[in-house]
């Protein structure tokens, strides 16, 4: 898929993105569908395939589920350039736009977090930050417990489940009285089910 690309092209990809980073609550994936648009049924920098196969490829591989943001980048940088068969000039394009698709969606976010951290660090006496982070102490919870929830829904018959609930009920209690790594939990769980006991 050949794009026709211009300068300002590189500057409208930043500026999408990184405003993307800011409304991105729960993770980059909460964004896909305004990318779609944007990408897609907007710009025509990519197509359905390539878009699904980017977010599909990023999230069969190791690392964080973001690097479909630096593989879309690395297409509409490809498509640009002309494509594979254009040679390491369309590669080291492809590159640089998926470093800025990258760059754009990590930096806002991450420098306003980090920002907003040390101001409620600094803050932390003031009544309305002591408020915040009392309210947001129930909500999280909540949250957790209703992606707990959902996930419990699959293995809803108690008779045929009833090992899965009790390690997740044992689990539960060592988290809340002991101050056991919750890296171990998992690696016990993970063995469990190698083994086939849950």
């Amino acid at each position: 898929m050949m794009i026709e690309w211009h300068a300002d092209n590189w500057m409208a990809l930043a500026l999408h993105f990184a405003s993307l980073s800011m409304l991105g609550v729960g993770g980059a994936v909460t964004t896909l569908p305004e990318m779609h648009r944007y990408l897609v049924d907007q710009q025509h920098w990519l197509d359905d395939a390539t878009f699904a196969s980017s977010v599909a490829l990023a999230q069969a591989a190791p690392g964080p589920n973001v690097l479909f943001v630096a593989l879309m980048g690395w297409n509409v940088g490809l498509n640009a350039s002309g494509g594979l068969q254009a040679g390491p000039w369309a590669w080291w394009v492809g590159v640089l736009t998926g470093l800025l698709a990258l760059f754009s969606i990590l930096l806002p976010s991450s420098a306003f977090t980090f920002w907003i951290t040390q101001w409620a660090h600094h803050n932390r006496e003031l009544r309305s930050v002591r408020a915040f982070k009392a309210g947001m102490s129930p909500m999280v919870i909540g949250l957790m417990v209703a992606t707990g929830w959902l996930l419990q829904s699959a293995h809803d018959d108690f008779a045929h489940h009833w090992p899965l609930w009790g390690v997740t009920l044992v689990t539960a209690g060592i988290v809340w009285t002991t101050r056991t790594h919750l890296l171990w939990l998992l690696a016990a769980g993970a063995l469990l089910g190698i083994l086939g006991w849950v």
